[in-house]
């Protein structure tokens, strides 16, 4: 498929090609993009899925690449990347709209810096806005539904949708993007004001904890199973002996079991079996089943 003469002349943003998408994951794993596209607003990214949908053309979306282990062999289409091209804050009084490739932290200093409480529990999450809404991202007692008001998608074909936090059907590490394969554009947040040298506490707090406790300097892709029911996936790997457990260029990590990280050069077929192995393991050894959380993209 003639990609350039597709996209040429188009308003979509920055177009790239035979792209290597490990750059673009925090776990550094994963092939080559056919055709990569970084729109800048929501008008360019509409116009993306337009021109793709009249197109047939295969289109993924990516935000800041966490959560995520893309195969080897890339993905073909188009890759739509929402991170910092798509970055953008609005305020209107106590509420934020951030468009979906903003960082979760960057809205969280742009809360503080103007005294609005509300977002410092999940101001550490490695992602950014539109993923840590599709999957109602949380730590420390806090989630994305405590916060979320309204949120703007698009299906896959261009067409606009509005939410309210009612109709997002959020739950754990779910909502409606997932159910209706929806791609989110922006997100509004209803905060609380406070007093900034409180939520600047609350918020170092936070990051002193994560930091501490989170091996944040290695290549993982952040929590790599789901809560089991009745316990912890970090808890139930460290009882079974697993912590700094190591084959290849995988390994559980010793600061935090619930991480697995890419060592140096790990593939996605290394990864991904490293995790099944893992889980196989504690099912083995508990009884517990865990689940991945790590989203799996591309060509298998």
């Amino acid at each position: 498929m003639d990609f350039e003469s597709i996209y040429k002349n188009e308003d979509i943003g920055e177009v790239l090609f035979d792209q290597s998408l490990r750059d673009y994951t925090t776990f550094g794993i994963g092939g080559k993009a056919d055709v990569m596209i970084k729109p800048e607003t929501e008008n360019q990214l509409q116009n993306i899925l337009k021109i793709n949908s009249r197109e047939n053309i295969k289109t993924t979306v990516i935000g800041r690449g966490s959560n995520l282990l893309i195969s080897d062999k890339g993905i073909r289409g188009c890759v739509i990347v929402l991170a910092d091209n798509f970055d953008k804050i609005e305020r209107d009084g106590d509420i934020l709209t951030a468009l979906a490739g903003t960082s979760l932290n960057e809205l969280a200093l742009f809360a503080i810096e103007r005294s609005l409480k509300g977002m410092e529990e999940i101001s550490g999450i490695p992602g950014s806005v539109g993923g840590a809404v599709a999957m109602n991202a949380g730590a420390y007692g806090g989630e994305i539904k405590d916060i979320c008001v309204n949120v703007k998608a698009f299906d896959f074909a261009g067409k606009e949708y509005n939410f309210t936090n009612s109709q997002m059907n959020f739950s754990y590490r779910h909502s409606k993007i997932f159910e209706d394969d929806l791609i989110v554009s922006s997100a509004s947040f209803k905060l609380k004001a406070g007093v900034k040298e409180n939520i600047e506490e609350r918020y170092e707090d936070f990051t002193n904890r994560r930091t501490t406790k989170q091996p944040l300097d290695r290549k993982s892709a952040g929590s790599t199973f789901k809560r089991p029911t009745g316990s912890y996936a970090s808890k139930l790997i460290d009882e079974c002996g697993l912590r700094g457990y190591r084959r290849g260029e995988c390994q559980v990590s010793e600061k935090h079991c619930g991480f697995i990280i890419n060592v140096d050069n790990a593939t996605c077929e290394d990864m991904l079996s490293f995790i099944e192995e893992v889980s196989k393991i504690v099912n083995e050894k508990t009884g517990f089943v865990l689940e991945r959380e790590v989203k799996l993209i591309g060509d298998f």
